[in-house]
């Protein structure tokens, strides 16, 4: 698959990774997510991530949360908020990516998600991770899984 121009994949890979930070960080500190955001775009590494994409995928997920967890309630075994931080932030981002970004294909939203989990998840959440995902994807993106 080609990339399409203009767009830096490892870029953008790496803020989805500083977004997981970032909504961890909103999810447990309280805090407004334009604060976390502005506490996350001061960080030296944030210079070679996409911040456009970072701050798209955080201000949705807060814009959508509710949705998102409406989306997702159906295809966990817990209430949403009982699901361990990190793996809640994964699928609310994954979620937003696959309802609100069609221009990224689901297997790279999949992906993404699995390798975060397996970097800063717990031993198994990433198993976990990616069953929710692929129920969720075949349930919001029916048209391209089918093909």
């Amino acid at each position: 698959m080609n990339k399409p121009s203009g767009i830096d994949l490892a870029a953008r890979s790496r803020a989805r990774r500083r977004a997981l930070q970032a909504l961890y960080a909103w999810q447990v500190g309280g805090s407004g997510m334009g604060q976390v955001i502005e506490q996350f775009r001061h960080e030296q590494d944030m210079e070679v991530a996409d911040l456009e994409y970072f701050e798209d995928l955080l201000r949705g997920v807060e814009r959508h949360v509710a949705e998102l967890d409406k989306g997702i309630k159906p295809f966990v075994d817990r209430e949403v908020e009982q699901i361990d931080q990190i793996e809640r932030a994964v699928l609310r981002l994954a979620a937003y990516e696959l309802k609100y970004r069609p221009d990224v294909p689901y297997r790279v939203i999949l992906n993404e998600a699995i390798e975060v989990t397996k970097r800063f998840g717990a031993d198994h959440g990433h198993s976990y991770v990616n069953g929710v995902l692929d129920k969720l994807a075949t349930h919001w993106r029916t048209a391209e899984k089918r093909s």
